[in-house]
């Protein structure tokens, strides 16, 4: 099964057991799979998916440490979760 399958039923469950925190997080990477296939006109491979991802968790990494500096631990929490 593909990594972009498997997120898809990831979602299915997280659905079915309530979990809104996890059901969030799966979304916003169903919707970046989403973005990039329509802008780039492509089928998202494993490999594709795995830059992805990495991108994601990237931007979360440098998003924590600019929240840190300003005092909002708040938005960190979330986005540690979001990793």
């Amino acid at each position: 099964m593909s990594l972009t399958a498997t997120i898809k039923e990831a979602v299915k469950a997280a659905m079915r057991a309530k979990e809104k925190e996890r059901l969030a997080t799966l979304r916003l990477i169903t919707a970046e799979f989403k973005r990039v296939e329509v802008d780039e006109r492509i089928e998202i491979d494993d490999d594709r998916a795995l830059m992805i991802l990495d991108k994601m968790c990237k931007q979360r990494r440098d998003s924590i440490s600019q929240y840190q500096s300003a005092g909002r631990n708040d938005l960190v929490a979330v986005e540690q979760a979001e990793i």
